[in-house]
């Protein structure tokens, strides 16, 4: 590899509503360890990153009670009132330490089964790509598209032969990412990942295939299912 270093950004500065929890889902538990925690220490322990920044809420009291906040390898700094918003804000925070061309790869704080050899592969594959690109997997599921209106009725069944989920990590040069996002959100396009940023700036990421149970914990029941994931590694 070139002797562009790795940097990771982990946004954390979501309140998970629909989780209907009394936390933030990073910090639901999973065998008694945040997930937070557990994400974290799967990505840092790989042994690819010079360095970590996770961005946090104002408001977020249960960090300083996570085995992250001792690590040494990580620095927090303010996130902001979305996704975007955090990684542009941990972006900034890491100006000084950085170089143009490193590689930043963000990931999800509430996807804790990202698997090593999917993470390994996703840096080999990009290593000397001149944009970048992310974990996906192929969709399986047959897909419908519905009307409006408060019975959803199918219009058509959608060709999936060309269609993926996209996953995290997503890797980018750093001076690349920053440009993409701060001229995404200065146009008010709708960003909801690094790889949209970068579409609209015209640099076209590619798709790495990642394993399908890299699942996002997003409503309850994905706890049990993450926590089956996690046993079975």
């Amino acid at each position: 590899m070139s002797d562009s270093k790795l940097w990771l950004i982990v946004p954390a500065a979501g309140i998970g509503q629909r989780m209907r929890a009394e936390c933030p889902k990073q910090y639901l538990r999973i065998n008694n360890r945040f997930i937070l925690d557990i994400t974290l220490s799967r990505l840092l322990d790989s042994g690819l990153f010079t360095g970590c920044m996770v961005p946090l809420n104002a408001a977020d009291h249960w960090w300083p009670e996570s085995d992250a906040s001792d690590d040494d390898r990580i620095q927090t700094c303010s996130g902001g009132a979305e996704r975007a918003d955090s990684v542009l804000s941990a972006l900034h925070a890491l100006k000084e330490q950085v170089a143009a061309d490193d590689w930043v790869l963000v990931h999800d704080a509430a996807r804790p089964c990202v698997h090593p050899e999917d993470l390994a592969n996703l840096v080999s594959t990009l290593e000397d790509h001149p944009v970048g690109g992310l974990l996906a997997a192929p969709v399986a599921d047959t897909l419908k598209k519905t009307a409006s209106g408060d019975v959803p009725e199918v219009v058509e069944t959608v060709d999936r032969s060309q269609l993926w989920r996209a996953l995290t990590p997503q890797m980018f040069r750093y001076s690349m990412l920053v440009s993409a996002l701060e001229t995404a959100l200065n146009d008010k396009q709708p960003v909801t990942d690094e790889s949209s940023a970068m579409e609209f700036s015209g640099n076209m990421p590619v798709l790495v295939e990642g394993r399908p149970d890299n699942i996002k914990i997003t409503v309850p029941a994905d706890l049990d299912l993450a926590g089956f994931i996690l046993s079975r590694f």
